[in-house]
């Protein structure tokens, strides 16, 4: 099944028009496809079957813009890592404080609302995103 692509301005994206000019020389670059800069899609030479096996198609226009948004992938990934590890430790600091001052190990009811909150927001995947989060944050039980 074939969908055309949409700018987020609503607007079809066209393929048909030449890309800019590559200001190193690795190839063609598309202009910033999804709003994170120019994108480098490697030589304009390469390897057709490489090409299909790296982005799951042999059409330019369809891998340039599957690199554009794997690229954005990434980038989130390396945000949501670097926020999964603050809150772990913020969390761990919550705990020892708490103890410190001699409270509980663990307070449920703050539990069950993190819980609650990824599950009416993620649905039952959130409820599991949830219960990783609160375990990086206090180890397990």
């Amino acid at each position: 099944m074939m969908t055309d692509v949409v700018e987020s301005s609503g607007v079809p994206a066209r393929h048909d028009d030449p890309a800019p000019a590559d200001p190193i020389g690795t190839g063609p670059v598309d202009a910033d496809p999804i709003g994170t800069g120019p994108v480098d899609v490697g030589p304009t030479d390469a390897d057709p079957v490489d090409v299909a096996a790296r982005t799951g198609t042999g059409d330019t226009a369809a891998a340039e813009r599957i690199v554009a948004i794997r690229q954005r992938i990434d980038e989130i990934d390396r945000t949501l890592i670097a926020l999964w590890q603050e809150r772990a430790a913020l969390s761990r600091e919550v705990g020892v404080t708490r103890m410190a001052s001699g409270g509980t190990r663990l307070v449920l009811s703050r539990e069950r609302e993190i819980l609650e909150r990824f599950r009416s927001e993620l649905g039952a995947d959130g409820t599991q995103l949830a219960l990783l989060l609160l375990r990086a944050g206090r180890g397990p039980l």
